[in-house]
């Protein structure tokens, strides 16, 4: 290249799945029927009510220009109003609710605003990979903290607090875990926010699957002191089918966001009116949506299990979020090899858990977006695997 990229973009990858999305496609022209078990993007549309704001308002002449980059009033107080009826946690709509486009962008925004070049964040393994780039891109380091089985998935907060923290800015928590499902105990939250606030460091929970197969949906702010110390991102992707929407929200104290905006207001303008008036009516649903929504996960992750099984994986039932997480057989280098072989000889895509760090190197995630047939003729292609191989043996 004559014009050499710079530094920062050297410090990270090409999205894993941004990758492999571009091999499975050319997978499928050549003819392979792939069945894509990857990636967590719900297969659903929003409710019709809310399709409904949408198509209503974007035939009025109104509403196209530009619009606040705090959002607007009526998102910010569906957002509120939300917090209070799911969550039971009171929350300033003016003050401390920042509408962003995806919560995905509120890593990077956070990142940005909060780290210097040398500084730290806490990041899990394994965890979501965002938080590592976003990291990187902000000139900071990434200290990893492992999570495993043994743990409940959780971080061991009395071995962190014995190290070296004096350059820690932020960590990054995200429960219900992705990729494993996990849920922290209830004393874990309290312990959390102690933590933060006596080692002066910025915890940041990502939040977006506390409604997805989670009886009990919590947020890091119904901690007593917790807008000290505490920022917390949420979205409407998995909750109210409106990944492609990219609706999200930055909720924490109005020091924090006051901060965050001054980044943020200098990369985007704002989103359509339209799509915010469609969010604020999402956020309205009854009980019923979120009934009817986990009804179908349900019976998809069944399934999902069920495939589990035939693989021979080790893996804890009752997992919230849109995965199901296992460990592989023994007789697999990792959970590379077994989805290598499941791809290449199953026509069948299932992520390999070490995309998500070490830690995930034996495991193995299925994502239950997809339709019930869709799993089954997965399943059908993981048996017919299996017989074939036990007849060679």
């Amino acid at each position: 290249m004559k014009v050499r990229p710079s530094n920062r973009i050297s410090e990270v990858k090409e999205y894993y799945f941004s990758r492999k999305l571009k091999e499975i496609a050319r997978l499928k022209v050549s003819g392979k029927p792939i069945i894509n078990l990857g990636i967590g993007s719900p297969d659903k549309p929003p409710a019709p009510s809310v399709r409904s704001v949408f198509n209503q308002e974007v035939q009025k002449e109104e509403g196209h220009g530009y619009q606040s980059y705090y959002g607007i009033p009526e998102l910010r107080r569906a957002f509120s109003d939300w917090y209070q009826k799911r969550y039971s946690v009171s929350v300033d709509a003016d003050t401390e609710i920042l509408p962003l486009i995806g919560s995905k962008e509120g890593i990077m925004h956070i990142s940005m605003s909060f780290l210097n070049p040398g500084d730290e964040a806490l990041v899990p393994d394994p965890g979501y990979p965002t938080y590592q780039s976003a990291t990187a891109l902000a000139g900071g380091e990434n200290r990893l903290y492992k999570l495993s089985a043994d743990n409940g998935w959780m971080p061991d907060l009395e071995k962190l607090a014995q190290e070296d923290l004096s350059r820690v800015r932020l960590m990054w928590v995200n429960y219900p875990h992705m990729p494993t499902g996990a849920q922290p105990t209830t004393s874990f939250w309290e312990e959390l926010v102690a933590f933060g606030d006596k080692h002066n460091i910025l915890i940041c929970h990502d939040n977006p699957y506390s409604f997805i197969l989670n009886p009990e949906p919590r947020s890091i702010f119904s901690v007593p002191g917790a807008r000290s110390c505490c920022l917390e991102l949420n979205s409407l992707s998995k909750s109210h089918n409106m990944a492609g929407w990219r609706i999200g929200a930055l909720v924490g104290g109005e020091e924090f966001l006051s901060e965050v905006i001054k980044f943020k207001s200098n990369m985007d303008s704002g989103m359509f009116r339209a799509t915010q008036l469609a969010a604020a009516a999402a956020l309205k649903l009854d009980d019923e949506w979120y009934e009817e929504l986990n009804s179908m996960y349900r019976n998809r992750k069944e399934i999902a299990y069920q495939i589990l099984e035939d693989l021979g994986c080790d893996f804890e039932r009752n997992q919230a979020g849109l995965f199901a997480w296992g460990k592989v057989p023994s007789d697999y280098e990792d959970g590379y090899a077994l989805s290598d072989e499941l791809l290449y000889q199953s026509d069948v895509f299932i992520t390999p858990g070490g995309i998500f760090g070490t830690q995930g190197d034996p495991y193995i995630r299925i994502s239950i977006c997809i339709e019930n047939d869709q799993l089954d003729e997965a399943r059908n292609r993981v048996k017919e695997l299996i017989k074939t191989k036990n007849a060679v043996v």
